[in-house]
């Protein structure tokens, strides 16, 4: 109880010295692509560099939990939301520079028009970026990818805010650490921009590729409130024919199914509830362990659910 009315009273002081910037009991459902779940109970959205020392400057010497929220491609809110602070990266931090075979790209610039615009300047490398519904601090963060290829195998730089520290910090890739989906990145970095070196290229081949990944991800691929895989692959297969082998595909818990196109998809329904989908992942997960002995991990960052200040993106 002492902890609480501790964190409780942090927040409260972290909230007043952010003064106008910050923003009460907000709801974060609709800032994730499963556009389910509860409100975050502070959140503030730092448009610069500034302004994200401010919320560091706010934050020291307080045991506030925080989470970086960018377009909230890979994340899943508990319904009983998020009691500490969130960072929203939506605004600003969206400039794009290019430099000979150098891309500069900001934190809050989508990964689909990053691919689009690197693709018609006639540089290759990031044609599959356009099949992910995130941002360029989010692909570092998580070392997003897909088609072959990953953030990681393009990247040459990055620049983040430590809201531990209250510092600027530039870093080679290198200090990423990154591997399959994961990173050395804490929830107190807030990365703000990237730089990628790719490959001269030809606009019109990249644009067929862009195409290809295009046509392919709404053939093969549900739309609607999802977060894309939930579970990674196994090594030698894939999570989704183990899914599909258990004979998962269509089951559903109220308000959350797997989805009948993609098997490692789990859709939430408009309304739904966020421990709905975290039933059915639950189940999926035990089903295959049981008739496979395989253990499925999950990518999906999960937010509220148990101790909370880990997830982002």
């Amino acid at each position: 109880m002492t902890r609480h009315v501790d964190r409780q009273r942090d927040l409260i002081a972290v909230g007043r010295a952010l003064g106008d910037m910050a923003r009460w009991d907000q709801p974060l459902g609709a800032l994730t692509t499963y556009r389910v779940g509860g409100r975050a109970a502070l959140a503030v959205e730092p448009e610069n560099e500034v302004q994200l020392l401010e919320v560091a400057e706010a934050l020291q010497g307080r045991a506030v939990p925080v989470v970086v929220l960018g377009r909230g491609s890979n994340l899943l809110v508990s319904d009983q939301g998020f009691h500490g602070l969130v960072v929203v990266v939506r605004r600003g931090f969206d400039e794009v520079v290019i430099d000979g075979t150098q891309v500069e790209a900001g934190s809050s610039v989508s990964l689909p028009v990053l691919a689009r615009r690197t693709a018609a300047a006639g540089l290759s490398g990031l044609e599959w970026a356009v099949g992910v519904p995130g941002s360029v601090g989010g692909a570092v963060c998580m070392n997003a990818g897909g088609h072959g290829s990953d953030t990681a195998t393009t990247l040459l730089r990055y620049r983040s805010v430590d809201l531990a520290s209250g510092t600027v910090v530039d870093s080679p890739a290198a200090a990423l650490d990154a591997r399959y989906r994961t990173t050395s990145l804490r929830s107190t970095d807030v990365v703000v921009g990237a730089v990628h070196r790719l490959r001269p290229g030809d606009p019109e081949q990249s644009a067929d590729v862009i195409a290809g990944i295009v046509r392919w991800r709404r053939e093969h691929q549900p739309g609607g409130s999802n977060a894309g895989s939930v579970f990674v692959n196994p090594a030698d297969t894939s999570a989704g024919s183990l899914i599909d082998q258990a004979g998962l595909r269509g089951f559903r818990i109220g308000s959350a199914e797997v989805s009948s196109k993609h098997a490692n998809f789990i859709q939430a329904d408009e309304g739904g509830s966020a421990d709905d989908v975290v039933a059915v992942m639950e189940h999926v997960r035990s089903v295959v362990a049981a008739r496979t002995g395989v253990e499925l991990r999950t990518e999906i960052r999960m937010l509220g659910f148990g101790e909370p200040g880990t997830a982002r993106w």
